[in-house]
């Protein structure tokens, strides 16, 4: 190997560590940033302006990923912590969204009133009732005079529940001796005066009443026409 050579295998060494060197100082780098920044979490911010004490849900925000050193203790990182809430005040857009921004939903709203009563756990919730749905109320009633027709009727529509309890064993009618043990929930809602002594109503007179879960978002307006039916009448 003549000296030309000689200086070209020194060269190619020497290039060869300088790039090992520059990798080891990018790798370093990199580890350096991600000890700085730390591990990635999901946060949310809001997709536009939402006016005060206005309810809150899922389409107003952007999923997005950020370091999780970065983010305030009081950051919502999961949804499903808006369920029943209001905003406090106008959040604006490109806000990230954070606890203190959001307050629980009034569980009565101006001229409503609790009304609990006891609905059959078989025909009138079966489990898929929860705080926070919104029910049509259906009560079956006799004829009022022997021939009349039974009828079902529409008591209330878009009843707000704010509560259900649970289960319990009612004991038969004493005049009743042939009626079998009942398990009934109490529900309790938030209604206008004149509703909750419809539902009280139908609660003490009527045979049956059930209750109807409304889709969110649905058009629940029913005409007074509408509201009552006879078997007789569904020609």
């Amino acid at each position: 190997m003549n000296s030309r050579q000689r200086r070209g295998v020194i060269l190619l060494l020497v290039s060869v560590v300088c790039a090992l060197g520059a990798f080891t100082g990018v790798l370093s780098v990199i580890s350096d940033v991600k000890s700085k920044v730390g591990p990635e979490v999901t946060a949310y911010r809001l997709k536009s302006d939402v006016p005060p004490y206005t309810t809150l849900s899922t389409g107003q925000f952007e999923k997005i990923r950020m370091p999780k050193r970065w983010l305030s203790q009081n950051a919502v990182t999961d949804l499903s912590q808006i369920q029943g809430k209001i905003a406090v005040t106008t959040l604006k857009a490109g806000s990230l969204l954070q606890s203190d921004m959001i307050v629980n939903q009034p569980a009565l709203q101006p001229g409503q009133q609790e009304v609990a009563i006891m609905i059959d756990a078989a025909t009138g919730v079966a489990g898929k009732i929860t705080p926070g749905a919104t029910v049509n109320v259906y009560a079956t009633f006799e004829g009022q005079r022997e021939g009349d027709p039974d009828q079902s009727k529409i008591i209330v529509t878009n009843a707000k529940v704010l509560d259900v309890g649970k289960i319990t064993a009612l004991n038969p009618d004493e005049n009743n001796r042939n009626q079998q043990p009942t398990d009934a929930v109490p529900i309790t809602f938030a209604l206008s005066a004149l509703d909750a002594q419809r539902i009280t109503y139908a609660e003490s007179f009527a045979q049956r009443v059930r209750l109807a879960l409304v889709a969110p978002g649905s058009d629940t307006t029913v005409p007074d026409k509408d509201r009552t039916y006879e078997l007789a009448k569904d020609r």
